[in-house]
């Protein structure tokens, strides 16, 4: 067990050993193994955006199979999909990889201003699936949310009793949010802050941009002169939103990047003391070789042991 990985399970006083061993087991696997740091496989964009609007750029990727096999191959932490995609895998797999069960989710058949998500797995799937956590989206912002934030404190009570780590995407988007502040930096913040306070272990944002949504916020940000120039800022404001980085907080890959690009906004997380990424569309709508090489170079990055871990950085 080395200091980092020491260290961050210092940080979940209150949780009982099973879901401390299942947090060390994410943290001790794969390329970034003992690093504090993670990149996860999340397949789960089949359900949300449909099979060919993810799948097709790449057809092997219809089979479950390929999922587990490109982030076992790669050195991923984990791999993490909705109940029908593991199930379709975990026994061939079995004790390969840690899984994470994404037990809620949601379709685009219908066009929403107002997004909520179905319960489509429990915390029996994923103990009956080996899983070492479960995987939980919310929409900051919808007028689902307080029913969301709701769910997810069952669920994770539910989860923490039995052992597992609890996994929030914090996602806002709905009627009260332009485009532009989905993504903003108080927003994003202020989301990544909600799924700390609802007992996340780990959560997951998008990248911030420099654009404020709520003026009361901004009257703060300009008042305070919070540094959100650069990316690293921004990532870096967010850390310390999720009590002052104390909480795992990685970083969505969003929609499929160039290769310059990507490696950009990872090398800006790491310099911000994010604590890795979730690696979707950039990975398995490449070709594997591909794939390979990519999530390999993001793994260097995140490995580079100068970097200290978030907590060094913002005390």
């Amino acid at each position: 067990m080395t200091q980092q990985v020491k260290e961050i399970l210092s940080w979940y006083g209150s949780d009982n050993p099973g879901t401390l061993t299942n947090l060390a087991r994410l943290l001790n696997h794969g390329k970034l193994a003992g690093t504090g740091k993670l990149v996860i496989l999340p397949v789960d964009q089949g359900f949300e955006h449909g099979p060919a609007r993810s799948f097709a750029a790449n057809p092997v990727a219809y089979n479950p199979h390929y999922h587990f096999e490109l982030a076992i191959e790669s050195g991923c932490n984990a791999y993490a999909a909705p109940l029908g995609f593991l199930e379709a895998g975990a026994r061939e797999f079995a004790g390969d990889i840690p899984l994470i069960l994404k037990v809620n989710d949601h379709d685009v058949l219908v066009d929403e201003k107002d997004p909520s998500q179905a319960l489509t797995g429990s915390v029996q799937d994923a103990l009956r699936l080996g899983c070492v956590g479960i995987g939980f989206t919310i929409y900051p912002g919808s007028t689902h949310r307080l029913e969301l934030y709701e769910q997810i404190r069952a669920y994770a009570e539910e989860a923490k009793r039995q052992g597992l780590v609890v996994i929030i995407w914090s996602y806002p988007r709905g009627f009260g949010l332009s485009k532009l502040g989905e993504t903003a930096i108080d927003v994003t913040s202020y989301a990544a802050h909600i799924a700390a306070q609802l007992g996340a272990h780990i959560i997951k944002v998008k990248l911030p941009s420099a654009h404020i949504e709520q003026e009361a916020a901004r009257k703060v940000y300009e008042k305070e002169q919070i540094p959100i120039a650069t990316l690293d800022e921004r990532v870096r404001h967010v850390v310390q939103c999720t009590f002052n980085g104390r909480r795992i907080v990685i970083f969505s890959g969003g929609p499929t990047e160039s290769d310059d690009v990507l490696l950009d906004e990872i090398r800006a997380i790491h310099k911000g003391g994010g604590f890795g990424s979730i690696i979707g569309r950039n990975s398995f709508q490449r070709f594997k070789p591909d794939a390979l090489r990519l999530l390999n170079t993001i793994m260097d990055i995140y490995s580079d042991e100068l970097a200290p871990i978030p907590s060094q950085l913002l005390a």
